[in-house]
């Protein structure tokens, strides 16, 4: 356990980020998670609608320093082959 001010102060400093981290972190996961079910049941539409918000969280993620830019480049390409995927099958499908 610390045992002085500056080292209780940086324990109180650092519960206070971590819980922002995990709100920020879960809200990109939520997104995501919403993103890929729409995905899953067929509704292309609503993907395609959903794939700025979801891109526009991972940005934030990264400009709060949350997630690391090229992790996010890289959640970002993978959702974006998903859907250009879904995206091909319907095209085809037609």
């Amino acid at each position: 356990m610390a045992n002085t001010k500056s080292a209780l102060k940086r324990i109180r400093i650092i519960k206070k980020r971590t819980l922002r981290n995990k709100m920020i972190r879960s809200n990109v996961k939520t997104m995501i998670k919403k993103f890929e079910k729409a995905l899953e049941a067929g509704d292309i539409d609503g993907a395609k609608a959903l794939f700025p918000q979801v891109v526009k969280r991972i940005d934030m993620a990264v400009s709060k320093g949350v997630i690391h830019r090229n992790t996010a480049n890289r959640k970002k390409s993978r959702l974006a082959i998903r859907l250009n995927r879904a995206l091909a099958q319907q095209q085809a499908a037609q």
